[in-house]
């Protein structure tokens, strides 16, 4: 089976600079999906602190990212990337799940 989500190398050496500055407590990032957002669902980003049962945990490039049981679904084949521009810089999915995605990027529609 593929991985649900893969990691952009600018992704994996953000995820990297972001746990290096981290609460000692914290074992990773985990990748959530909730509703909200003008489109209806919006991606949430966070340290995990634990592994909840369900978690479904990719490795890759040396990052480890746990994903919520429940955003499974709507993440299959998605590649999470990081873009750096003048005045942002943000994670960005490429989720070919997507069937509506509202105009600031932030929320999403299946």
């Amino acid at each position: 089976m593929d991985q649900i989500i893969k990691l952009s190398e600018s992704a994996a050496t953000r995820i990297k600079e972001i746990m290096s500055n981290a609460e000692k407590n914290a074992i990773g990032v985990r990748v959530s999906v909730k509703s909200g957002g003008c489109a209806g669902m919006a991606y949430v980003m966070e340290y995990s602190k634990e592994v909840n049962p369900n978690d479904e945990v990719i490795e890759d490039k040396g990052v480890r990212v746990y994903i919520d049981s429940a955003a499974v679904m709507y993440l299959l084949g998605t590649e999470m990337d990081y873009k750096k521009e003048d005045f942002s810089s943000t994670f960005v999915f490429n989720n070919p799940n997507e069937t509506e995605r509202c105009g600031c990027g932030e929320s999403f529609k299946v």
